[in-house]
């Protein structure tokens, strides 16, 4: 069970439809959790019969393979490098994984060496790792299997900007893009540019070799070329695209002169380019999302079935700002209510995706629990609607709580207590609120994510 105050959220409720409502939704987010558990993911999608190792529709007879090597980095690679080793065992010559600082003796492997890398600010524990891991991919043979293991977070924990840049002035590039309200693709444009790891680098140092990544996507839409930054994807941007996106906001004459120089470089052709679409890099290249945001929506609607509920996967795209999605979450379910569609009831309707939030007060919170506190203010009194919605990572924002869980009574419960829900809401200050009515949401770190998932039950 991820999470850890389940009883207390099920006896808050006020009425027998709220607690079965509850109930239902709870056990649908655990279903998730586990369905998207590292460990998990990597056992279910990775089998090893006789000689013959499965990944998922693909198989690979090991007496053709002289070496088999592990290598990658991210929130999720520490457990997702243990699950292989248990797999594959004294059959894997050699591996590295970034994991996060601090975690390194939570996971038990001898095969795989784990280094402890920071996030969210890349450091030098993680350039190390990475340029270890570009040794170890660059004497793998066609002889030679490379198992990657890329998670979120694998961009900061796998720097390695390309000579002779240093790892502050590429900290110094992204912070000047950020300011300027640079888009991730344009942000990444660069990055990949400056970079001897990213944008299929990876992939490209391990050719000859034939190459599997398992990939957890915490990225909307599962784009393999943004998944920490897409090391094993080809990557269609060009120094060309970097040299415009610096010259459009005015940093060419801003960024540190090494950044500018390779730039400048690569436009003129000077440099190789990172490996596009069709190159040759890619022929034994075998991208695998091993878990993401629908599979996480399909455990939890597979779950609300095994309770007789009508269920619904709205979307696994969700984004916008999460007080509006709140708003639109709670007018779903007062349709389900009142008119029986697009569901009849009893029903559970799934979303997935990550939303965000505008500061403009001074309280503590976090997007889900925002959005479920914005979702409360519409549904007080319909007794039998529940709306929760979590970051799988079980973290949200910089609170402790995964996110939150209301019913027809959330708004009634805080007035009592003298809280006026409308201006917790106003102030950004939906965690003090949420855990003052008993509605918040904890499961600490997951271990895995694959964004945020959001739920409505109706009974």
């Amino acid at each position: 069970m991820f999470i850890k105050n389940y009883e207390e959220l099920i006896n808050v409720a006020r009425n027998e439809k709220d607690k079965q409502a509850r109930k239902i939704i709870l056990d649908c987010i655990n279903a998730a959790l586990e369905a998207v558990d590292p460990r998990q993911a990597v056992k279910r999608n990775v089998i090893l019969r006789n000689n013959t190792l499965i990944i998922k529709d693909l198989k690979f007879n090991l007496d053709e393979y002289e070496n088999i090597y592990v290598i990658g980095g991210g929130k999720a690679s520490g457990a997702m490098a243990e699950a292989v080793e248990e797999i594959l065992g004294d059959r894997i010559k050699e591996g590295l994984v970034n994991v996060l600082k601090g975690t390194e003796n939570k996971f038990k492997t001898k095969r795989i060496k784990l280094n402890g890398a920071t996030h969210p600010i890349p450091g030098e524990e993680g350039m190390k790792g990475a340029r270890k891991m570009i040794e170890i991919a660059n004497k793998a043979s066609e002889k030679d299997l490379v198992i990657v293991l890329i998670s979120g977070g694998g961009s900061a924990l796998m720097p390695l900007p390309a000579d002779p840049i240093t790892l502050d002035e590429k900290k110094e590039v992204t912070s000047l893009l950020l300011k300027c309200g640079a888009t991730i693709n344009e942000i990444n444009a660069v990055r990949k540019h400056i970079s001897m790891f990213k944008g299929g680098q990876l992939a490209r140092a391990c050719y000859p070799a034939t190459l599997v990544a398992l990939i957890i996507s915490d990225v909307v839409g599962d784009p393999l070329d943004v998944i920490a930054s897409g090391p094993t994807a080809p990557d269609t941007t060009t120094f060309e695209d970097a040299y415009r996106v610096l010259k459009f906001y005015n940093l060419l004459d801003k960024v540190p002169k090494s950044i500018k120089e390779r730039i400048e470089k690569g436009v003129r052709g000077e440099i190789k380019e990172t490996p596009k679409p069709g190159d040759k890099v890619f022929e034994k290249v075998h991208n695998i999302i091993i878990a993401n945001n629908r599979i996480a929506c399909e455990a939890a609607v597979a779950k609300a079935k095994e309770y007789g509920l009508s269920t619904l996967i709205l979307s696994t795209h969700v984004e916008g700002e999460a007080r509006h999605v709140g708003t639109v979450m709670a007018g779903i379910a007062k349709e389900v209510y009142k008119t029986d569609t697009p569901l009849k009831k009893p029903a559970l309707i799934m979303a997935g995706g990550e939303t965000t939030v505008t500061v403009v007060g001074s309280g503590k919170g976090g997007r889900n629990q925002e959005l479920a506190l914005s979702a409360a203010l519409k549904i007080s009194g319909y007794e039998g609607i529940v709306i929760a919605s979590i970051g799988t990572d079980g973290i949200d924002g910089i609170t402790d709580a995964a996110g939150g869980i209301v019913d027809s009574t959330t708004v009634e419960r805080g007035k009592e207590k003298g809280l006026d829900a409308l201006e917790f809401l106003a102030n950004n200050d939906s965690y003090t609120f949420l855990t003052k009515v008993g509605d918040a949401i904890f499961t600490g770190p997951t271990g895995s994510n694959v964004n945020d998932i959001m739920l409505i039950a109706v009974v």
